[in-house]
């Protein structure tokens, strides 16, 4: 049985109470703004993070492996296709679905970005993409968390213009046969599903590649210093017999779909970067005020206060920022540079502020006992993927200018 989230079935639980060991960042009283179902939503996931995430993720993070013990749990809550309605999804609306990944991200980047994969990148092609046939057909089993899935656009040498992708399909029959690679795909190793874009006749087309087929196989990377407690993979498809029924036929508009599926999962990594600045600050706040040097604590010195002073400041920015664009998002009006703006701003601040934590620990903030150091190697990789910070910097340039500078 199925336990969703307070606010998605009726009524609260009362097992999910905002925990009193971490104190939200919420400077300009955000909170007072979002409805108790959204307040609900937000205690619930802060609530698992806690409990179940905080305390085993440094040893994940150690290990380089992923918690999958947890993926049953996110789904009892109703994690999976939050994002969408029907076929078993919950459909929690876009703010509530950025402050889950606000909650996630200040456990972990690596299970934020699980979550945008499953929802923004999977789910979300097959439910806008996807015929009525092909939703039935997966969307349940990945919203209880029996199917995971993967997005296959990145390629070695294909990043920043994914339109230079050299995976190709061509037509056989009645099906397709599928060559080529792709590269940095989060949960490759671990899905049972892949979205794979390719060129068909010059176009690009969304595939559904299934785990098992033959010629498909998925390599996980290694010695990764960032993103450990995250399966990161390469995909090769090597002659691989894709049938009519597992191509997306709304993805006949070519890498516009694509994109657009990139925009859901920017989204939910612009509020993700909130909960990761949120978790440094509180921790430098704490060190600070607990850490004593010529006996005071060294939260009493100005150069200290004037680096939490601007973490606060930042991230109360950075909470406005995904808090109107979740509005847009909700009457069905947010544009894609607008996305833009607030992935590059919030990752960008994210990781200053991880930085500046990392600098008010010491030597402290080195060691895994705390949290800092591990947020600032994720964010390193979360300010380059989806879109590097250039990127999206150009992106916002040509919104203002109306001059395309990254072609």
């Amino acid at each position: 049985m199925r336990h969703h989230l307070p606010g998605i079935n009726a009524g609260p639980s009362a097992e999910y109470v905002i925990m009193d060991a971490y104190q939200a960042v919420d400077f300009y009283k955000l909170d007072e703004l979002l409805t108790e179902d959204q307040q609900l939503i937000c205690q619930a996931v802060r609530r698992f993070v806690d409990e179940k995430v905080l305390p085993v993720i440094e040893q994940h993070n150690r290990d380089g492996t992923f918690p999958m013990n947890l993926v049953p749990q996110m789904a009892e809550l109703g994690m999976f296709g939050c994002n969408l309605e029907g076929y078993g999804c919950t459909d929690i609306g876009p703010i509530s679905y950025g402050l889950l990944c606000q909650e996630l991200e200040r456990g972990d980047s690596g299970l934020r970005s699980f979550i945008s994969v499953q929802c923004s990148l999977c789910m979300w092609p097959i439910y806008t993409f996807g015929s009525d046939q092909q939703r039935q057909r997966w969307l349940p089993g990945m919203a209880g968390g029996e199917i995971i899935g993967c997005f296959g656009l990145t390629e070695p040498d294909a990043g920043s213009d994914p339109g230079g992708m050299k995976t190709y399909a061509r037509r056989d029959g009645g099906d397709y046969i599928l060559n080529g690679s792709k590269m940095w795909i989060t949960n490759g190793g671990i899905a049972d599903l892949a979205i794979v874009w390719a060129k068909l006749d010059d176009q690009v087309r969304g595939f559904v590649v299934e785990k098992g087929m033959p010629g498909f196989e998925a390599r996980d990377i290694h010695n990764k210093f960032s993103f450990r407690a995250s399966v990161t993979s390469q995909l090769f498809f090597d002659d691989v017999r894709v049938p009519e029924c597992n191509v997306l036929p709304g993805t006949d508009v070519g890498l516009r779909a694509a994109l657009s599926c990139l925009d859901q999962a920017r989204y939910s990594i612009a509020w993700g970067a909130v909960g990761a600045a949120m978790a440094c600050y509180d921790e430098a706040l704490r060190y600070a005020q607990t850490r004593i040097q010529f006996e005071r604590p060294i939260a009493a010195f100005q150069l200290v206060q004037k680096k939490l002073a601007w973490m606060v400041t930042e991230i109360t920015k950075a909470q406005l920022l995904v808090y109107r664009l979740g509005q847009l998002k909700e009457q069905g009006q947010a544009k894609h540079y607008q996305v833009s703006m607030a992935k590059m701003n919030n990752v960008e601040i994210a990781l200053k502020t991880a930085r500046l934590a990392r600098d008010i620990l010491g030597a402290a903030g080195i060691c895994d006992d705390f949290q800092c150091g591990r947020h600032l190697c994720n964010l390193e990789t979360v300010y380059t993927y989806e879109g590097t910070h250039d990127i999206h910097t150009l992106v916002v340039g040509e919104a203002v200018t109306g001059l395309r500078a990254y072609i």
